[in-house]
């Protein structure tokens, strides 16, 4: 086997300035509906770029075989490679990558290859080519307690070595890049930051929110959290703290949305614990359209999750003016900027404070509201396209029309 060599050890890329380059795109690793948000942020820049199409590179997609399905509208826009395996099995598809996606990216003759999914595959084919790697955030390193000892090994190994072969790295936000280059010893040059985005608000009809309402029997005001039960989202902050503001408020909800996690019992019994099991709705998870209507229905969205390499809910809910009350943790004071209030991680106290403030002063909710609308519109994914492309170029030592 061969040894590895470093991007900066790779060739130069020497052909003339105005010839098209040819990029892959390794979302082998993209299991439709179970890898969580990363898989709404890859698939929504690569909308991106398909609705303005670099004019200097040319996409191909490799993909698990439940791909074109689940996302029939990517299938059709870009050439897209399929395997015939689900991905369900990691093993399998670890191997799929070091085999049958090495093959490929061969057989296509590609410039550059964009592995998304956080991990340069194994094997010596792969690493000869030039490579952006995308890095949604270092969780398995930072809170390693919340990962099977498996994944902890694995990924104690890749992420490092993965980080060291790319030729660019992308991480959705500042903070995370930062993490990157503490961390992994990587070069702040190589790492670029590209946003999630958001589409602009459409408001909700007032029979879709006045439904939602009705159907989940809420109460006059309403706290709001979208999160998978997992242990950093910490739900059980939220809980004690909703607890206390509820002694005064009988007229308050708490909305919990999204699926059951590692921490479901947790979570349950520190809803028994402080018995708000009456004003506490568990939804699971939802589609967009009722998501959207509790948005519209909320008085503020709750953020306190430990850890977070971007955090989605939050721009999401400045975007529909909800005022946002998040975690001073890792991406999340970047995202909300000064449009809205930051809380120490796990201070119950702090926490019914901060909601306390936002549901009982109107001048409070006001101005979040509106400074969260103007925060959320720098959040584009025309912007974010256009940023993955830079760094695509980046990769390949190429400006946007192909000079050098």
């Amino acid at each position: 086997m061969s040894a590895e060599r470093p991007a900066t050890e790779r060739p130069a890329d020497e052909r003339p300035a105005d010839e098209r380059r040819r990029v892959g795109v390794n979302l082998l690793w993209l299991v439709p509906g179970v890898v969580g948000g990363s898989e709404e942020y890859t698939t929504r820049l690569l909308r991106g770029l398909a609705e303005a199409p670099p004019p200097d590179l040319d996409l191909t997609l490799f993909a698990l075989a439940p791909f074109a399905d689940a996302h029939p509208d990517l299938a059709s826009a870009y050439p897209t490679v399929t395997t015939r395996i689900d991905g369900h099995r990691k093993p399998q598809r670890v191997a799929y990558e070091a085999s049958w996606l090495a093959r490929q990216v061969a057989r296509h003759d590609l410039d550059l290859v964009h592995h998304a999914g956080g991990v340069v595959p194994p094997g010596p084919l792969i690493g000869r080519h030039r490579s952006v790697l995308t890095i949604h955030d270092l969780q398995p390193l930072v809170m390693p307690e919340n990962f099977s000892a498996a994944k902890r090994r694995w990924l104690a190994t890749m992420l490092p070595r993965s980080a060291r072969k790319a030729g660019i790295i992308v991480t959705p936000s500042d903070p995370t890049g930062a993490q990157v280059v503490s961390r992994l010893g990587i070069d702040r040059a190589k790492v670029r930051t590209v946003p999630h985005g958001i589409e602009p608000h459409v408001p909700v009809a007032e029979a879709d929110v006045a439904a939602v309402r009705a159907r989940y029997q809420l109460g006059s005001q309403v706290v709001l959290y979208p999160a998978i039960t997992y242990p950093h989202k910490d739900h059980v902050t939220l809980v004690e703290a909703f607890a206390r503001l509820a002694r005064s408020r009988p007229d308050l909800t708490l909305v919990l949305t999204g699926g059951v996690g590692p921490a479901e019992q947790e979570v349950i019994a520190a809803i028994r614990r402080a018995g708000v099991g009456d004003l506490v709705r568990r939804t699971g998870r939802i589609g967009e359209d009722d998501l959207r209507a509790l948005y519209a229905v909320a008085d503020v969205v709750a953020v306190p999750s430990r850890f977070e390499g971007f955090g989605a809910p939050a721009l999401e809910a400045m975007s529909a003016g909800v005022p946002v009350v998040v975690a001073d943790a890792t991406a999340l004071p970047w995202v909300v900027g000064d449009a809205g209030l930051k809380v120490p991680v796990g201070d119950v106290a702090r926490w019914a404070d901060a909601l306390g403030r936002v549901l009982d002063r109107p001048a409070v909710h006001d101005t979040l509201a509106a400074a969260g609308r103007v925060r959320a519109a720098t959040f584009t994914w025309d912007r974010a396209a256009r940023d993955l492309a830079e760094s695509y170029r980046a990769a390949l030592g190429v400006g946007e029309t192909g000079a050098r």
